[in-house]
C-alpha cells in the first residue's frame, strides 16, 4: 500500500540518514528482541525471512476465532468504527464520506451525517478522504463524536454531535495536518487518560517524519478541544511520539500502554509499543535497527503478509486487520513485550482494515475491498462479527 519508491527518494533517505539526533531525542529502548512474524497458514506467502528473530513460537491458547457473522453488507470502504455507549456503532466510509449508525442489536444500518468538507482520493488510488471516528467519553453529556478527515489543503480534526438520530454541523478543533495522495493516518482513539490520540501519516515525504515543526509522521496528543494535552514531550505541541511512516492503528492495552500498528516501505511492517516523545525511526530504518535515540518495534511482518491498518486489544491479545496480507493476527501481550504472532482467515474476505472491540467482548472486523486496491465480491464490503 503506496510502496512506490518514488514517494521515498534516495536523496531523502540518505539526507535523514545524516542528520544527528538532537539532545532532546530519548535512548534507545527495546523492552525485548524484536519478533519477526512467520505466517503459518498453508496459503500465506512465503517471502517472511527464514531468520526470524525474537519468540513467535505459538502460544499456548491457540483456538481459532470464528466468524459468528456478517453483520452489515454492501458497504463502500468503511474506515472508522467506534461504539456509543448504548451499544450501537459509528462508521465512516471513507470515499462517500457518509456517517452511518448500526443497530447494535438489529445490524439495521442508516446514514445519519455526510462530512461534506471531506475530499476522497480513493477513485483515483488514493488514501485521503473520510477516514477515522472516536466517540467522546463523556457522549451522555456531550454527544460529541471525534473525525478526522482530508481536505484539498490538509487533514483536520473535527467534532460534531450526533443528536436526535442526525449529526450536528462540524467544528474543526486541529487543522493543518499535512495531506497527501498517500500516508494521511487517520485513527482516532481516546485514552485512559480522557485525551485524543491521532495517528497521522508522512504523506510520502519520509523527512517530515523526524521534523519535530510539522503534525506529518507522528502520534498526536490532545484536549478536546484540539490543544496540546498536559504533559506532551514538546513544549506547545501535540506531538507524543514521531518518526512514524504511516500509522492506521492504535489500541490501549488492559495496561493502559498503547500500541500503533505502522505501514512500513518494501520489507517490514511493524507494530510499536508507543512512548512519550519516543523516535520510531522512519526513514532512517524500517524495522529492527540499532540507531542510538530511536526505539525498536515489538512484532515486524514481510509487507506481503500485513499491511496494517486496524488495531484492538482484547483480553491478553491484540487483533490487527492486513490489507495487503488479506488476514487478521493475533499478537499475545505479556506486560511491556509483544510475541507470538498468529494469522487467521488468509484470503477469505479479502482486505481487512478495521478491528474493533465490541461493548459484550467480541469482534467487529471490516473489509475494505471497495477502496481501489480490492477485489470486490458480492455483498462487499461487510462488517463481520468474530468470536475470538
Amino acid at each position: 500500500m503506496g510502496r512506490s519508491a518514488a514517494l521515498v527518494t534516495a536523496a531523502a533517505l540518505t539526507a535523514a540518514l545524516l542528520t544527528p539526533c538532537s539532545d532532546d531525542e530519548p535512548p534507545s529502548s527495546s523492552p525485548g528482541d524484536t519478533v519477526t512474524a512467520t505466517p503459518r497458514s498453508p496459503s500465506s506467502p512465503s517471502t517472511t525471512p527464514s531468520k526470524p528473530t525474537g519468540d513467535n513460537t505459538p502460544s499456548v491458547d491457540d483456538t481459532p476465532p470464528k466468524v459468528v457473522r456478517t453483520v452489515a453488507t454492501g458497504l463502500a470502504a468503511p474506515w472508522g468504527i467506534a461504539f456509543l455507549p448504548d451499544g450501537d456503532a459509528v462508521v465512516t466510509e471513507r470515499d462517500t464520506r457518509k456517517v452511518l449508525l448500526v443497530d447494535g442489536s438489529s445490524y439495521d444500518v442508516r446514514q445519519v451525517g455526510l462530512i461534506s468538507a471531506a475530499v476522497p482520493l480513493g477513485d483515483q488510488g488514493g488514501e485521503a478522504g473520510l477516514l477515522g471516528v472516536a466517540v467522546s467519553p463523556d457522549f451522555g453529556r456531550d454527544h460529541l463524536l471525534y473525525f478526522y478527515h482530508s481536505t484539498a489543503a490538509d487533514n483536520r480534526i473535527v467534532k460534531a454531535r450526533l443528536e436526535g438520530g442526525q449529526l450536528g454541523p462540524t467544528t474543526v478543533i486541529l487543522d493543518g495536518i499535512p495531506n497527501g495522495f498517500i500516508h494521511d493516518g487517520g485513527r482516532l482513539a481516546f485514552g485512559p487518560d480522557g485525551y485524543l490520540y491521532a495517528s497521522t501519516g508522512e504523506t510520502g515525504d519520509g523527512e517530515l517524519a523526524q521534523d519535530k515543526t510539522t503534525l506529518a509522521g507522528k502520534i498526536l496528543r490532545m484536549t478536546t478541544d484540539g490543544k496540546p494535552a498536559p504533559g506532551n514531550p514538546f513544549p506547545d505541541s501535540q506531538i507524543w511520539s514521531y518518526g512514524h511512516r504511516n500509522v492506521q492503528g492504535l489500541a490501549f492495552d488492559g495496561d493502559d500502554r498503547l500500541w500503533a500498528s505502522e505501514f512500513g516501505w518494501n520489507t517490514y511492517d511493524e507494530l510499536n509499543l508507543i512512548e512519550k516523545g519516543h523516535n520510531y525511526g522512519w526513514p532512517m530504518v524500517e524495522g529492527r535497527g540499532e540507531g542510538a535515540g530511536l526505539t525498536n518495534p515489538q512484532v515486524v511482518w514481510s509487507t506481503d503478509v500485513a499491511s496494517p491498518s486496524g488495531l484492538a486489544y482484547l483480553d491478553g491479545h491484540l487483533w490487527m486487520a492486513s490489507l495487503r496480507g488479506q488476514r487478521l493476527w493475533r499478537v499475545d501481550v505479556h506486560g511491556d513485550h509483544a510475541s507470538h504472532p498468529v494469522d487467521y482467515f488468509v484470503g477469505k474476505y479479502g482486505r481487512m482494515r478495521t478491528v474493533v472491540v465490541t461493548p459484550d467482548g467480541k469482534l467487529w472486523v471490516s473489509t475494505s475491498n471497495r477502496d481501489g486496491r480490492g477485489d470486490p465480491q458480492p455483498g462487499d464490503d461487510r462488517i463481520l462479527l468474530i468470536d475470538p
